[in-house]
């Protein structure tokens, strides 16, 4: 081997997209391709191919820019044509398009009929894109039609009849469990609403948790109990908070415990408040296995939005539950840690605890990671 084509091989291996060649990632197709010097082919990081050896690789962005050097489409994974995640993501879009359009929510049998597969098939493929069944999405339109709705004077009793209801009976039994609140509660703003809430020490400084009747609505960290309670009732500003009932005890003590542990597996209600698209990335966080990171790439193309990253991004920012909700696990594009509401800091050791048994350097238990390390090894797991 010549010394540059020992640089080349070692330029390859070094580059984070070669694990996911050497481990056929999936979820990697699209966002790169590479060519084999040897045959002339280019294919997708999952091809089945036998291994190419690292210094007869070339790394590409696009299918294109491989063309262009004069490699070939590989005939076995086809990477000119559209992946099997792209068409399952597209098969997604136009359920989710169809199911928000519709007047009551098309049947499983209507939206497969629809994707020409059989129910079973398409409910899986919906599930696994967007992380929610059919049902459950067509569930979390209807709520956001409502919310939009009761935002504007109209009765309440036609908002039930716009957002698909067929009863104003039917309408006030389900409203509860989408908005969090009474119907006429929410329209007014959460006036009458009751939160309760508490603050406690954890390794992470201080955390609050909030809960309202249906369910635990917001995890905070922060070092300053008063800012805490401050940015709870900026994010409800017109509900009633209450602080320090004894009978909330039990419940910030598990929260507390998470935020120390957070592979520790939460068994509270939540009360997740947001657009459908946030609460599809929220849904998707929760996939997420304690001890991992992904890119906020791999996170949009999990939920079938793959050309949504801003918006990904944006929706992991907005999420009010701290580590329950795993936002922490996301990562940039190349590895390195990006922006967290509670702190990079607080960001950093989450995920270094998570990653295994060692001092993180602050004398807590968590291994020690490199920004440039972390997720970039886990690249589109």
């Amino acid at each position: 081997m010549t010394a540059d084509t020992h640089t080349s091989a070692a330029a390859v291996v070094a580059d984070p997209r070669w694990e996911a060649i050497v481990s056929r990632d999936r979820s990697a197709d699209g966002r790169f391709y590479y060519g084999v010097r040897t045959t002339g082919v280019y294919c997708r990081p999952s091809c089945g191919s036998r291994l190419a050896r690292p210094e007869h690789v070339a790394l590409y962005a696009t299918r294109e820019a491989a063309e262009r050097d004069g490699f070939r489409p590989c005939r076995r994974c086809r990477p000119d044509q559209a992946s099997e995640a792209d068409r399952h993501a597209a098969i997604a879009a136009e359920a989710c398009r169809a199911i928000e359009a519709a007047d009551s929510p098309p049947s499983l049998a209507e939206l497969a009929s629809k994707a020409s597969l059989s129910p079973h098939h398409f409910h899986r493929i919906f599930k696994a894109v967007t992380g929610l069944t059919p049902r459950q999405f067509a569930t979390a339109s209807r709520a956001a039609r409502t919310r939009d709705a009761l935002s504007t004077p109209k009765r309440v009793t036609d908002v039930a009849y716009d957002a698909g209801f067929g009863s104003a009976g039917r309408f006030y039994a389900a409203a509860p469990a989408a908005l969090g609140m009474p119907p006429r509660t929410f329209q007014r703003g959460g006036a009458g609403m009751t939160i309760t809430c508490g603050t406690s020490p954890c390794s992470l400084g201080l955390v609050l948790a909030a809960r309202t009747a249906t369910g635990i609505c917001a995890v905070m960290l922060g070092d300053d109990e008063a800012t805490l309670v401050r940015e709870l009732k900026a994010r409800f500003p017109r509900a009633t908070v209450t602080t320090g009932e004894a009978t909330f005890a039990d419940t910030l003590r598990e929260v507390a415990a998470i935020v120390d542990d957070p592979a520790r597996t939460c068994r509270l209600p939540l009360d997740l408040q947001g657009t459908i698209f946030q609460r599809r990335v929220w849904q998707a966080l929760q996939a997420i296995p304690p001890g991992e990171t992904i890119t906020y790439g791999t996170l949009a193309r999990r939920i079938g939005a793959p050309s949504a990253v801003r918006a990904v991004a944006a929706a992991c920012g907005a999420n009010p539950v701290a580590v329950i909700v795993p936002c922490h696990r996301v990562v940039g594009a190349d590895g390195r840690l990006t922006g967290y509401r509670w702190g990079l800091a607080r960001k950093r050791r989450l995920i270094a605890r998570e990653a295994g048994p060692a001092d993180d350097g602050e004398g807590n238990t968590g291994a020690t990671l490199s920004e440039t390390t972390i997720g970039a090894s886990r690249e589109g797991r």
